[in-house]
């Protein structure tokens, strides 16, 4: 079982976060991956803009040149671009194991590789994962003990629930 804090955040604290921005080596079929594809919602029309904001509930979803957010960390010494897993997933969660299926289905529709097809998982729920075309990869989830408010957020059991 999985628990979080109802414990009150510390304002002096880092305990959110606003934007999550993925360097894509191909602003077009990434923005079309995602826009016309799995229907991330942005007012941008162009297909291919220098960035690009997609309205998701609560946190701002953002597509960035891949070489150009290298050389915003640092000018002089840019973080080596690399292949491969860097430790780091998305997530989406649904309502219904029938929804990580329809997911998946979208993302395979829109160009996604499905590296592993839904199934049970060991902490009790329903899952699969896709990768992006620039490789990220993304959870799509089910989990039988979290619930999501009025804007589809999802809502932890606390420890004194």
């Amino acid at each position: 079982m999985y628990f979080y804090s109802k414990k009150p955040i510390n304002q002096n604290s880092m305990n959110r976060i606003n934007v999550i921005c993925l360097g894509v080596r191909n602003m077009e079929k990434s923005i079309q991956f995602y826009r016309d594809g799995l229907g991330f919602q942005t007012d941008e029309k162009e297909d291919n803009p220098k960035v690009i904001f997609f309205n998701t509930a609560g946190t701002k979803f953002e597509l960035y040149p891949l070489e150009l957010l290298a050389q915003d960390i640092s000018e002089t010494n840019p973080p080596e671009i690399g292949n491969g897993f860097g430790g780091v997933t998305l997530a989406y969660n649904v309502k219904t194991e029938q929804e990580v299926h329809e997911i998946i289905e979208l993302a395979r529709k829109s160009g996604a590789t499905i590296v592993k097809e839904s199934q049970k998982v060991f902490w009790g729920g329903y899952h699969a994962y896709f990768a992006d075309p620039d490789g990220y990869y993304w959870e799509v989830a089910y989990n039988p003990y979290w619930s999501f408010d009025e804007k589809d957020m999802v809502v932890l059991q606390s420890e004194e629930d």
